[in-house]
């Protein structure tokens, strides 16, 4: 086994703009911590990918998982990383963040590559299974479990039609010491194995059975029940387990199908496919972790080791075509991965001195300066007016919802000042336009009794009018 990297040592405190340009308005795609974004290195004018993330214990361990790992033809390489203060559009203050550069991958998620080939073969499909299988096996042999397998977080480096595909995104890679125990899963993809945890999880929570001191754990096994899926899906273009009805959580008619393991090749799309891969889609989607597929198992089996010609053309190309239908599942994992991850959180109330939401932070740095430290502000993102017509109406909610820090303060006198300047920067918003009207607004104040709570709430719908008109500029 390689030595494990010291993460925090190789992490930069310089400024990132020292080394590179950053474009902030070109974006590669977007996960559940914030969008990818496009940087180029000054000294040789090379281009790389840029992933941000609040520098925190959670993002620390990303780092470390995805730095053991990537030193693997098979896996997104990490080129350096930053722990700089940054400030984006609509935040008060900076805050401390880690900007991991990563090398380009230009080629496309797995399933938009496949939708691009309408010709694509069953022996490409082996091809590309038995680079993300090599990616586990690394990965597995240095003890770590992946977690969120998944064709958006399996990507092409670029459009030739030999380029490697590539794993990414550690968010919630762990060692597996046995104390696998926290749920994190995409529906489609998920083992029995990790819905069982789950389940067990929530009944110890909420006190129907006790709490077990040895906890129901499950292993790296999981990733390959998920890389049997996305075998599945590569075929035939549409997942084993699917439900009928759409929900935030798993169905309980999509829950049974996985933790009984009952899936079906029908004819119509599986007729021309081989029996091979037919193999080993069922050994990989075997119920009991014992029984299933392990990755030196996948490596050796005759599918991705086969001579024959496999030209068979899948019907999974011109499924997926069907824009609609992707997005709709795409959508359907990213909704259930955030439901799923709450139960990661330990929940707490932050005492005020140290709460980091933008709202109640308008009451205490107001009139104070950050800390010296390396500042980065996004100025390419949004023009400076409307950030601060963003922010004065953030001053509005936050003068509506919260005590006042100073005393004495007539607070009628303090709400028509507030409007004043968040009306002043926002003349053209005619949600705000027609809300002032309703609450009996004069242009220097109202002249009826106002509902806060109610104000604050248009205020904060005219926030999110306003984010979305600036995002699709």
């Amino acid at each position: 086994m390689s030595e494990e990297p010291d993460a925090d040592k190789m992490i930069k405190e310089t400024s990132i703009l020292e080394e590179y340009h950053i474009n902030w308005t070109q974006k590669l795609g977007a996960g559940i911590s914030g969008p990818v974004r496009v940087c180029m290195r000054k000294s040789s004018q090379e281009r790389f990918a840029l992933k941000i993330l609040l520098d925190r214990p959670k993002a620390r361990n990303e780092v470390r998982l995805h730095m053991m790992c990537a030193m693997h033809p098979n896996i997104v390489q990490i080129i350096e990383v930053y722990a700089n203060s940054v400030q984006f559009p609509h935040e008060s203050s900076p805050r401390a963040r880690l900007l991991i550069v990563m090398e380009m991958m230009e080629g496309g998620e797995l399933f938009h590559r496949i939708s691009q080939h309408r010709h694509f073969t069953e022996k490409q499909a082996s091809q590309v299974t038995k680079q993300i299988a090599l990616a586990l096996q690394h990965c597995h042999s240095l003890n770590i479990a992946h977690r969120d397998l998944k064709p958006e977080n399996l990507l092409f480096k670029d459009n030739s039609l030999d380029a490697p595909v590539k794993l990414c995104d550690f968010g919630f890679a762990k060692v597996d010491q046995g104390d696998l125990m926290t749920p994190q899963f995409t529906p489609y993809y998920v083992a029995p194995q990790v819905l069982e945890a789950q389940r067990r999880h929530q009944k110890e929570k909420s006190g129907i059975i006790p709490t077990s001191p040895t906890p129901y754990t499950y292993n790296k096994s999981c990733d390959l029940w998920s890389l049997g899926v996305i075998i599945y899906v590569m075929l035939c273009g549409y997942p084993p387990f699917y439900s009928k009805h759409h929900s935030r959580t798993i169905p309980k008619d999509m829950r049974k199908k996985i933790m009984t393991g009952s899936f079906e090749f029908p004819e119509e799309e599986w007729s021309q496919i081989s029996e091979m891969a037919k193999d080993i889609v069922r050994k990989l989607l075997k119920v009991k972790p014992e029984e299933r597929l392990t990755i030196e198992g996948v490596l050796d089996h005759p599918w991705l080791n086969s001579t024959e010609a496999l030209d068979n053309i899948l019907p999974s190309a011109q499924l997926m075509m069907d824009k609609a239908m992707v997005a709709g599942i795409q959508q359907a994992h990213a909704e259930q991965l955030a439901n799923m991850r709450i139960q990661d959180l330990k929940v707490s109330l932050k005492p005020l001195h140290s709460v980091n939401n933008p709202i109640l932070r308008k009451r205490k740095l107001l009139g104070t300066k950050p800390k010296d430290s390396v500042y980065i502000h996004d100025p390419e993102n949004s023009s400076e007016d409307s950030n601060v017509a963003l922010e004065k109406l953030r001053d509005v909610i936050a003068q509506c919802i919260l005590p006042q820090a100073g005393k004495g303060e007539n607070e009628d006198e303090k709400l028509n000042e507030v409007m004043q300047e968040a009306w002043k920067y926002n003349r053209e918003c005619k949600l705000l336009r027609d809300t002032l009207q309703t609450f009996s607004w004069n242009g220097r104040g109202f002249t009826d009794k106002v509902d806060r709570l109610k104000l604050a709430e248009i205020v904060k719908q005219v926030i999110e009018e306003q984010t979305n008109s600036h995002d699709s500029q």
